[in-house]
């Protein structure tokens, strides 16, 4: 495997077999989900978007370009950038997959990240 093999799902959606890692990567617990019924390997809090960050967005994608430059740098500070150093780690030898609460997978912070795992690989 390769960090390549990093893929972006709902934490609503079934578990897959080929999931591999699954990684919840959203700051605040996702509503209606049981923690000892979340089928989750790891929560990385410390990954996700500051909670300024994320309520400035507002998951507007008209606001994701901007959105996604000010998370990368937010990724470049520690606990972050060690939060994804961990992620990069676990995508190394595994399929990794990132969870997110998001309806808007594609514009969200879990996409970012996948983005940013596949092209550090």
């Amino acid at each position: 495997m390769t960090s390549r093999d990093v893929r972006v799902r709902r934490i609503y959606d079934q578990a897959a077999p080929d999931d591999g890692i699954r990684v919840l990567v959203d700051r605040v617990w996702p509503r209606g989900i049981r923690k000892d019924a979340a089928a989750l390997d790891e929560w990385a809090k410390d990954v996700a978007p500051s909670t300024e960050l994320r309520k400035w967005y507002g998951h507007d994608p008209e606001r994701f370009t901007q959105f996604k430059a000010r998370y990368r740098d937010e990724l470049a500070t520690p606990p972050a950038r060690i939060a994804l150093d961990h992620l990069r780690t676990l995508a190394k030898d595994h399929a990794l997959t990132l969870l997110t609460a998001t309806k808007d997978v594609d514009h969200s912070q879990a996409a970012v990240l996948a983005a940013l795992l596949r092209e550090q690989g």
